[in-house]
């Protein structure tokens, strides 16, 4: 008996791993699905509209010199650098959730978004060229995750430690925005107010390559630190028994992770809640934790923003709204749904 028992687990465990491969399949095959419908709406619809016969022969060099320009020239970039800062984002938060072992983290909790608004808004107050703020808030994204981890590094780095310097900090930052906010420039201030919002009004191919640049890097080094994504999702001692070098693991997985939110910010601005509500849709539809469910999070947060986007240009149309206020609107009922279910008691009631 124990014998037969033995063989028919491994068979099971097999059949359930192989149900979950394949919806981990179907949901990515839906999300590419609704995606490309999402793009395709994006580049036709707006304030000139545009037959989807003649984006095609546009996409292939046979359109009009009005529709290249409005397409290729406008349409198209938004479309694309809101699909990639929704993937940065989707990949960024699943790895903050899972690494510090909390679903309400993310690139906003250790002060990634807020060292970068610093930044944008000091410089759009400043009234520094437009091609500088990409610039300026990779910079300050990338350096207040460095700032946030050399306080927490207390002779190896903490999670729970990692959080509370990144919430302190995000304070700091925002306090320091509201200030410049306050004695900027009206003019000024009203750019920065739309980009601290989050917004893909009027974004070119000079914010589509920087972008793609960063996820070809950072995507395949995602890739190679999902075992000890997974590993540490299980406790520090699950790590270190499994053979992974916590502490670097930790550290490469929080530059790859704030680099990440760096590059989206960079291109779009602060885009709140997708990082944080994406891997949570990815899971849920999947099954799947940890760096099973990178793929579906990429995905979802994608799709998220393009749709999101989407709404932003047609919902108060010829009037368009930054992306960011339609994320904001999904994400906060999230954020509270998810709040109102961790607070719950265990036996219901």
């Amino acid at each position: 008996m124990t014998g037969t028992l033995t063989r028919r687990v491994p068979v099971r465990s097999r059949t359930f791993s192989r149900l979950l491969d394949l919806r981990l399949l179907a949901v990515c095959l839906g999300a590419v699905a609704v995606g490309l419908v999402a793009t395709a709406l994006s580049v036709s619809l707006g304030e000139f509209p545009i037959p989807l016969g003649d984006v095609a022969a546009t996409l292939v060099g046979a359109g009009s010199r009005t529709d290249e320009f409005i397409i290729v020239g406008l349409r198209l970039p938004r479309a694309l650098v809101g699909l990639g800062c929704g993937m940065a984002l989707g990949v960024s938060g699943l790895i903050f959730q899972t690494l510090v072992r909390n679903p309400l983290a993310a690139p906003d909790v250790i002060g990634v978004t807020g060292g970068a608004s610093l930044t944008g808004v000091a410089i759009l107050i400043l009234g520094a060229p437009p091609a500088v703020l990409p610039v300026g808030a990779f910079v300050g994204a990338v350096a207040s995750a460095s700032l946030v981890y050399a306080l927490a590094w207390r002779g190896g780095l903490s999670p729970y430690r990692l959080v509370l310097v990144g919430i302190a900090l995000a304070a700091a930052f925002a306090a320091g925005t509201s200030y410049l906010l306050v004695v900027g420039d009206l003019i000024d201030v009203q750019r920065a107010a739309v980009w601290l919002v989050g917004s893909l009004n009027g974004v070119t191919w000079d914010e589509f390559w920087p972008l793609v640049v960063g996820l070809v890097v950072l995507f395949p080094a995602t890739a190679a630190l999902t075992r000890a994504l997974d590993a540490l999702s299980l406790g520090e001692e699950s790590a270190v028994a499994l053979g992974v070098p916590v502490q670097r693991a930790r550290l490469g997985l929080v530059v790859v992770a704030a680099a990440l939110a760096a590059f989206a910010v960079a291109a779009s601005g602060p885009i709140g809640f997708v990082a944080f509500i994406a891997p949570h849709i990815a899971r849920r539809l999947t099954g799947l934790t940890g760096a099973s469910a990178l793929p579906a999070a990429a995905l979802v947060g994608g799709v998220l923003v393009m749709v999101c986007d989407l709404v932003a240009r047609l919902v108060l149309a010829p009037i368009e709204l930054p992306v960011g206020t339609v994320t904001a609107v999904v994400g906060a009922p999230f954020f509270l749904y998810l709040l109102y279910r961790a607070n719950r008691p265990v036996g219901g009631g």
